[in-house]
């Protein structure tokens, strides 16, 4: 179990760390994503994969799990301090844009640009076959519900959850 002040240390490192030519950082997105989480009554599970998503992103997680893309590297890292359902849901969000993106014709209107460079290098829309696999999974909406929070976490003036808030809801899920 991390500590508070390890969790502290976590998401401070992600201060100032440009979020892929977005508007916000990668501490405000990730605060933002969780508070996001909280507003639609998300479960504390999903509150911290919220926050956690894109922890693959930061250094002290990129360089332990070396070469693995930012989802693969946050879900690793999920497994070894929170649950499975969190890392599960961490894994998956980027396949959760492809899935949206294949299932829903209005949702790519309302990513950003950057978030549309990035679906071409992720692969773009799920084929048929690759939904299917995704819905028959029984987190899927937690990934789905994972990925509009991401998407909507890019806001400089946005909600972000307090870290105190953050904390506590870590120490009841790991309690």
């Amino acid at each position: 179990m991390l500590s508070r002040d390890e969790l502290h240390d976590l998401f401070d490192a992600l201060a100032g760390v440009p979020y892929g030519g977005e508007v916000v950082d990668q501490r405000t997105h990730a605060l933002q994503a969780a508070a996001h989480a909280v507003a639609a009554g998300a479960d504390d599970e999903l509150v911290l994969a919220a926050a956690f998503h894109d922890v693959g992103r930061a250094r002290e997680v990129a360089t332990r799990y070396r070469g693995m893309p930012h989802e693969q590297a946050g879900a690793a890292f999920a497994r070894d301090h929170l649950t499975e359902r969190s890392a599960w849901a961490i894994e998956r969000h980027v396949a959760a844009k492809r899935y949206l993106v294949a299932v829903d014709p209005a949702y790519h209107d309302t990513l950003s640009p950057v978030s549309v460079r990035s679906l071409r290098v992720q692969g773009g829309p799920m084929s048929p076959e690759e939904v299917a696999a995704f819905e028959a999974h029984a987190w899927a909406p937690d990934a789905v519900a994972l990925r509009r929070w991401d998407d909507a976490a890019k806001d400089p003036e946005g909600p972000v959850l307090a870290m105190d808030d953050l904390v506590a809801a870590y120490e009841r899920v790991m309690s």
